[in-house]
């Protein structure tokens, strides 16, 4: 199965897809900052990819609990010189974290394959741009929500891209982890993704060091939740997920592929 993000065709299914997180913010819950000149973002993108990273996910604005917007100026003004950079050394895709139009647009410009929008609504602006340049758009559901209202979500998103003539092979959904839900309602979606996910589109997680995890695993340091996130994601990946969202590809890889492996046997 094949996810179109501009140029790049983008093969889903045969197995998990690591998107690797590069927070260009000074405020990120899960390194704090860390990567926030150019010169560190891009570096640490290039290690991503060495450690087997197969998309780059930018983001230039925090989107933890009881974070302050910035504006579109500010967050583009962010990613530019890390977007232009990284472009230039790596063919991979790469995806900018945003729910503005402005800079969608901006970062398309500059080589970005794909829009990775957590705003859970269809922009009619953003909806333009998509169309326009074929990139490749992740639709987040936001909010509180169970597998249910998770699944209803997507089908009309999926319904409505239709007739706004969106091609389908475009499009990739997002339950939203930690996106306004309770901690019941994110376990009950990383168990049972095969209950929601559409045939025909690649389903992405992110869940990489978030609260539930912390919870979860009794672990309050965000970079300490390695295992945790690994438990995670192998229940995603026996569940059907086809992309995880995560920071650390080096180690938790390791989990990934062995439950992978694990999956095959599945009766």
């Amino acid at each position: 199965m094949i996810w179109n993000c501009r140029d790049k065709k983008i093969e889903y299914g045969k197995k998990t897809l690591l998107m690797g997180i590069v927070n260009v913010t000074p405020d990120s819950f899960s390194d704090g900052g860390e990567f926030f000149s150019t010169e560190n973002a891009v570096n640490h993108a290039l290690e991503l990819i060495n450690d087997g990273a197969d998309i780059i996910d930018l983001g230039a604005q925090s989107t933890r609990p009881g974070y302050e917007e910035i504006s579109p100026e500010e967050e583009w003004a962010r990613l530019e010189p890390v977007l232009c950079a990284l472009r230039e050394k790596t063919a991979i895709p790469i995806s900018v974290d945003t729910y503005f139009p402005y800079v969608a647009e901006k970062a398309l410009s500059c080589g970005a394959d794909i829009i990775n929008d957590v705003s859970g609504r269809l922009e009619p602006e953003m909806v333009q741009i998509i169309k326009k340049t074929g990139a490749g758009w992740v639709i987040m559901h936001s909010g509180a929500g169970s597998v249910d209202e998770v699944r209803a979500f997507f089908k009309e998103a999926a319904q409505k891209c239709a007739e706004l003539e969106i091609n389908e092979k475009q499009l990739c959904f997002d339950m939203g982890i930690g996106f306004g839900k309770d901690y019941e309602q994110n376990l009950e979606l990383i168990a049972n993704i095969n209950e929601y996910k559409l045939d025909g589109y690649p389903l992405l997680i992110g869940l990489s060091r978030k609260r539930v995890i912390a919870k979860a695993s009794n672990q309050s340091e965000p970079q300490k939740r390695i295992y945790g996130n690994i438990a995670a994601h192998t229940a995603a990946v026996l569940s059907g997920i086809d992309i995880i969202r995560l920071h650390d590809i080096k180690n938790e890889k390791q989990g990934i592929t062995t439950a992978e492996e694990i999956k095959k046997w599945i009766r």
